[in-house]
């Protein structure tokens, strides 16, 4: 009798996406994508661009009163993106 290796599609893939090194660009793409949920419809209609440089994600608001309001709860988006994604992806945000 033989014994099956049986494992995980979830720990399959992510073991293959490691190897090839698209796991952080993947996890970057989903915490960009979860801003609009984290975030609220009122300030996404005032962000215009979101990228992520040495894990700091940028935000450029068009709102300058609010950008000031954001900037002191820099670390609440910060956790709660970082939940939404499962993975500590940024460690900080910055309003421009």
């Amino acid at each position: 009798m033989f014994r099956r290796d049986v494992q995980n599609l979830k720990d399959l893939i992510l073991r293959n996406l490691r190897a090839q090194g698209l796991e952080t660009p993947l996890l970057q793409k989903r915490l960009v994508d979860s801003w609009q949920t984290v975030a609220g419809e009122v300030i996404t209609r005032y962000t215009q661009n979101l990228y992520i440089r040495n894990q700091t994600l940028y935000v450029h608001l068009t709102n300058p009163a609010l950008r000031a309001d954001l900037s002191m709860q820099r670390q609440e988006f910060v956790r709660k993106l970082n939940e939404h994604v499962g993975s500590q992806v940024i460690a900080d945000i910055r309003f421009n």
